[in-house]
């Protein structure tokens, strides 16, 4: 599926989705991704879906939101793997401007060490750029990269990257994972770090939904707590996303299961939230039934809450 939503957004109000990337093509493997684990562990740009193709997708979708007033505050790429192996981010990015909305990208800042992405990424109004930690041993336990990787190289990309990058907002997040990431050195030189990069804001998040590795958990309220006094003696704007979104998905109308399907690819719902979406699409909440039936989802539990999300045939990393 390569375009979902609009689905609210904690950061973007309505975000058009564009899915750019195939299940799951990353340069990392991290252990609290929500869409689960890396099936093709890579840094090889390739092309995966043309620019007419997107482009054919997403003026459907935004006809269709405003056929229906739902409004459309940002066409966000932000797949199920690293969007930056997509050879053809560059002219997308551009392509999409002309329908009029602003344009974010959510990077894991991997290849930020190539000009090429650089300039690609500047055509953007919006970069999110994650940055979990600097320290090696917290990076490849949380991240988990790709082996070809270099942490000094990617850190050196995003500094690059905010010297190069002047017609757009900067944004950093910072997953906190327990016991990982999140002890008061590691979150001190992470925090330092980011103020070389002077994002417009930096946030801070925790797992709110299943993670690809039960070991990603939430750390206790006195470690997060300090986390953000730590960011918020270095940084102007800190904000923390430990909560969860908005759940009031708009509906489309018609094809609400496929609407469902769509989301799930890159955003696990609640089943509460998933409830609600077809009650006020006219469906039958059970009709969720469906797709458990076909194989295509699966319902998890995470803390106190149930969720759906995609099943994803998995295979050894490459």
């Amino acid at each position: 599926m390569v375009v979902f939503g609009p689905v609210p957004s904690r950061r973007l109000g309505n975000s058009l989705g564009v899915n750019n990337i195939p299940i799951k093509v990353c340069s990392y493997n991290c252990v609290y991704c929500q869409v689960g684990r890396t099936v093709d562990l890579t840094t090889k740009r390739q092309p995966f879906f043309s620019t007419a193709e997107v482009m054919s997708l997403v003026a459907d979708r935004v006809e269709k939101s405003h056929r229906n007033e739902v409004p459309i505050d940002y066409i966000s790429i932000v797949p199920d793997g690293e969007p930056t192996l997509d050879i053809h981010l560059g002219e997308t990015i551009q392509a999409l401007k002309t329908l009029g909305f602003p344009v974010a990208v959510f990077t894991n800042g991997s290849q930020l060490s190539d000009a090429q992405v650089r300039r690609e990424l500047c055509e953007a109004d919006l970069i999110s750029v994650k940055i979990d930690a600097v320290d090696e041993l917290a990076w490849r336990k949380v991240n988990r990269p790709d082996k070809d990787l270099r942490l000094a190289e990617i850190l050196e990309g995003i500094r690059t990257l905010r010297q190069e990058y002047s017609t757009g907002k900067l944004i950093t997040e910072t997953m906190l994972i327990s016991g990982l990431n999140d002890d008061t050195q590691t979150v001190e030189e992470t925090a330092r770090f980011i103020t070389t990069v002077q994002p417009e804001r930096a946030y801070l998040g925790i797992p709110t939904r299943p993670t690809a590795v039960e070991k990603a958990t939430v750390p206790d309220e006195e470690t997060l707590n300090r986390a953000y006094q730590t960011f918020s003696a270095h940084l102007p704007n800190v904000e923390c996303l430990f909560g969860f979104s908005p759940d009031d998905f708009p509906a489309l109308g018609s094809d609400a299961l496929q609407q469902v399907l769509e989301i799930l690819i890159v955003h696990p719902m609640r089943e509460s939230e998933v409830s609600a979406f077809l009650k006020k699409s006219g469906e039958d909440p059970l009709i969720i039934q469906k797709l458990e039936d076909e194989g295509l989802v699966v319902k998890v539990r995470h803390g106190e809450h149930s969720f759906f999300t995609l099943k994803i045939p998995t295979r050894p990393l490459g």
